[in-house]
């Protein structure tokens, strides 16, 4: 019985110094990089044993949370939010670095009619002859996607059958019910979703792209751990999964 105890006391130590090496990461991620985040978190888990703790959102909210004092290790947002939390010194300047880019696209409800977004022209006339839009009037989609509404000078026309909503997944989901004819979102967030399909990304010369950046709390818990996993997203053997995702490697 002795001998049993010792044994199971070495098994209990030996358990306690392998987790000992493992550090739970807490990220903030925009929405622009959940299907990325959602397939590679768990091989990063995997391979390294670390667990990844990830909370997805609108670039701006998760600002908004970072300003208000949320723990976390990792950020990911765009240039613009990332740039402004670097500056209150909550995110270690120094590790600022691209992760992926996406370009702006719209979104049809799978199985519907697909009109010609081909070129400025025919982009602009179907918006016109479009039953409804929407997009995310805090996104970053959203937000470019109004001011190109602007410079094409149909904003005025398109006013009454465009539906503003709060985020990227109110947007996707009104397009697979049926809801609204055309959404425009990120492509990388129209990809995954099953009852949407993407109509095509904006004509090139009407192009823009959301970047997905990170960097590391200031605050982090394990700084070592948090920078493997940004390195683990820059890593060559995330290019296909970045790729499939409808996003571009920074």
């Amino acid at each position: 019985m002795r001998a049993m105890r010792i044994l199971a006391a070495v098994i209990g130590l030996a358990a306690l110094m392998a987790q000992a090496g493992a550090a739970e990461i807490k990220v903030l991620c925009s929405n622009g990089l959940k299907a990325v985040m959602q397939e590679l978190a768990p091989q990063f888990e995997r391979a390294s044993e670390h667990k990844v703790v990830v909370r997805y959102g609108l670039a701006a909210a998760l600002k908004q949370q970072i300003e208000a004092g949320e723990p976390f290790d990792v950020a990911i947002l765009t240039p613009a939010m990332m740039d402004e939390v670097i500056k209150q010194g909550r995110v270690a300047a120094d590790t600022r670095t691209v992760i992926a880019r996406a370009g702006i696209g719209i979104a049809i409800r799978a199985g519907a009619a697909r009109p010609d977004i081909g070129t400025a022209e025919a982009f602009k006339r179907t918006l016109l002859d479009a039953a409804s839009i929407s997009y995310a009037k805090a996104g970053a989609s959203g937000i470019y996607f109004a001011g190109l509404l602007q410079r094409l000078g149909i904003a005025e026309a398109l006013n009454a059958k465009s539906k503003v909503m709060t985020t990227g997944d109110q947007v996707i989901e009104a397009v697979a019910h049926g809801e609204v004819q055309l959404g425009v979102l990120p492509i990388s967030e129209i990809l995954p979703h099953d009852g949407a399909e993407v109509l095509g990304p904006l004509p090139a010369e009407l192009q823009s792209y959301v970047v997905m950046t990170s960097a590391i709390g200031a605050n982090a818990g394990d700084r070592k751990a948090a920078t493997d996993l940004v390195k683990f997203l820059k890593a060559p053997a995330a290019l296909p999964v970045i790729a499939a995702k409808g996003m571009e490697p920074g």
